[in-house]
């Protein structure tokens, strides 16, 4: 029963070991930190310049469903595009990140991989196979008096 153990034991460590997971956890931890980094720029930037284009009353772009008077952004009723479009606007500056800083590069990476491959040797025993075969295609040529390199001798 100890053995079973150690082997879930073992598998697990193995597979908190490989590389990928590994990267995967730095990857979260990152993406958590750039996470805040653009909140905070939609928040303190972004979100002032939308609200600019809504009225004087209002927090923002946006109107009030039952119309509320005065209509606000902390009326519960307020329908705040602002705030949408800051989600969007959030969203698409992420994911323009990721894709210029990670995958583009990582793209570039794997096709200058695939320009220089690496020459493969070929093994010796496949040498040796290989000069074999082109023997026994030599002989296979000749004539069958000549294999035994005697000939054939005549009787009598």
């Amino acid at each position: 029963m100890a053995e079973k153990n150690s082997g879930v034991l073992g598998g697990f460590r193995d597979f908190v070991m490989r590389g990928n997971v590994i990267d995967l956890a730095v990857a979260v931890v990152v993406g958590a930190a750039f996470g805040a980094v653009v909140k905070s720029f939609t928040a303190e930037i972004i979100e002032p310049v939308i609200a600019a284009f809504g009225a004087d009353d209002m927090g923002g772009v946006g109107f009030c469903v039952d119309g509320a008077e005065p209509c606000t952004a902390e009326t519960a009723t307020f329908v705040d595009f602002g705030a949408v479009l800051t989600a969007i606007i959030t969203f698409l500056i992420t994911m323009a990140v990721v894709y210029f800083v990670f995958v583009l590069p990582m793209n570039k990476a794997r096709e200058l991989a695939r320009i220089t491959p690496k020459a493969e040797e070929t093994p010796d025993d496949v040498l040796l196979l290989r000069e074999i075969r082109d023997l026994l295609s030599d002989r296979k040529d000749e004539e069958p008096s000549d294999r035994t390199g005697e000939g054939r001798k005549a009787d009598g």
